[in-house]
């Protein structure tokens, strides 16, 4: 047996596994023997069928069944442990011809890389504290949802629901009644921003031409005021408190302050995933290596099983994986190489540990999440090892975030500043 490594790329091998019959005589000596004692055949007791009959009937299927299993047993006792491959290695071919075995695959090498200084990696991070007038708008949409609408006599403002006949317009401005539709318009959110010039100022009864625009064409509507409606909202009282906040607030002056809290703690964790993401964007652009074409391709995989998950287990009817996956590419090839730059700084920083109570902290915040006891949600993890593992490297990767914090350049930006940044970058 021999084992044969090319090179494709910095990262990416082509690895041979060559044997013959003599490498696999013994796995074929074993087959026979156990199918022998298995195969019944007319004119033969059972497990007395000679073996020079079960190798002519059956020969060629119980030695490919071997081939393969040899193939798997060399790749996982002798190239895993030599070449520690990276990703989901390919099987590029696997042929078995005149006693000859020759296994090509495709595996990814980890990539070698020094880690840059990060005392030079500059990263933004959004800094706010909640505004009263954020908190009073806030408690406005709690109102508002608690409200109710009232019907009135008076001219439409951007404060007002509308319902309309919208009757089609021909190419010739006739309206098509037949294919009217009653519409409400709710003019103070922004989808219906395209209504408001033509609305506003008119009454019940009044009517209005609109063109509704798309990417290369508009629909012309004949829009008829049937109904005008106000919010009127909710009275902010201590009961209203009480029952907005589900009890946590027993007056207004506590809910203020609860709405507040939640506010900013949603800010907080908007933050911390930024930040997240802004590193990890700054760290692949100051590393400049390679990817395994397998690595890339399993990340790839992630994704689509990302979709299928969200989508009750099956992938939409329309859904292009491949042009999925290309449209994806450049976010795999990012995502792989924080891959390895994670397990390099985890490296660097040596003292990183998971301690019992790091878990017990991640496991009480996913009970609390998920609404159940901490003990269930213990037990869930403890049958499940892949979970469990998953959960570590979780931790591990916030204990790495935790560590940047302090070696990396912060500017502490406001949202508005923080934002602008953002567009520019997209735009780029």
């Amino acid at each position: 047996m021999e084992i044969t490594v090319n090179d494709i790329t910095s990262v990416d091998k082509e690895l041979i596994i060559s044997a013959d019959r003599e490498d696999l005589e013994p796995k074929f000596k074993e087959a026979y023997k156990k199918y022998k004692g298995q195969i019944n055949m007319p004119g033969f007791r059972p497990g007395k069928v000679p073996i020079k009959i079960i190798r002519k009937r059956f020969g060629d299927e119980i030695e490919q069944e071997e081939v393969s299993n040899y193939v798997q047993e060399v790749f996982e006792e002798k190239v895993v442990p030599e070449y520690e491959p990276v990703g989901e290695s390919q099987m590029l071919e696997l042929n078995w011809e005149n006693d000859e075995l020759e296994a090509k695959f495709k595996i990814g090498a980890r990539p070698e890389f020094e880690l840059t200084d990060l005392s030079e990696i500059e990263v933004d991070r959004l800094v706010h504290d909640v505004t009263d007038e954020e908190v009073q708008d806030e408690i406005e949409q709690q109102l508002k949802q608690q409200g109710n609408w009232e019907v009135v006599e008076e001219e439409i403002t951007e404060d007002h629901r509308v319902t309309v006949d919208a009757i089609p317009l021909d190419d010739d401005g006739e309206p098509d009644e037949e294919n009217k539709a009653e519409e409400t318009i709710d003019l103070s959110k922004e989808e219906s921003e395209q209504f408001r010039d033509d609305l506003i100022g008119q009454e019940v009864g009044d009517e209005v031409n609109v063109e509704i625009g798309h990417e290369d064409h508009t629909h012309s509507f004949k829009l008829v005021v049937k109904k005008v409606e106000k919010m009127h909202k909710a009275d902010l009282t201590d009961e209203f408190a009480k029952k907005a906040s589900n009890g946590e607030a027993k007056n207004v002056d506590e809910l203020k302050s609860l709405i507040k809290s939640k506010i900013q703690e949603q800010y907080d964790q908007s933050s911390d995933d930024l930040f997240k993401n802004d590193i990890i964007d700054a760290l692949v652009d100051k590393h400049d290596f390679e990817v395994p074409e397998v690595f890339k391709k399993q990340v790839q995989n992630q994704y689509v099983e990302r979709v299928k998950q969200q989508s009750q287990g099956q992938l939409p009817p329309d859904f292009d994986e491949e042009e999925y996956k290309a449209n994806m590419e450049d976010r795999a090839i990012r995502d792989a190489k924080w891959y390895f730059l994670n397990e390099e700084l985890q490296e660097k920083f040596e003292d990183i540990e998971i301690k019992p109570e790091d878990i017990d902290e991640h496991l009480e915040a996913e009970a609390s999440r998920y609404g159940i006891e901490v003990d269930q949600m213990r037990n869930m993890f403890a049958q499940n090892p892949q979970q469990l593992e998953s959960l570590r490297n979780s931790i591990r990767e916030d204990k790495v975030f935790d560590k940047l914090k302090d070696e990396v350049e912060v500017n502490e930006i406001d949202k508005d500043e923080y934002q602008k940044k953002h567009d520019e970058k997209v735009k780029a």
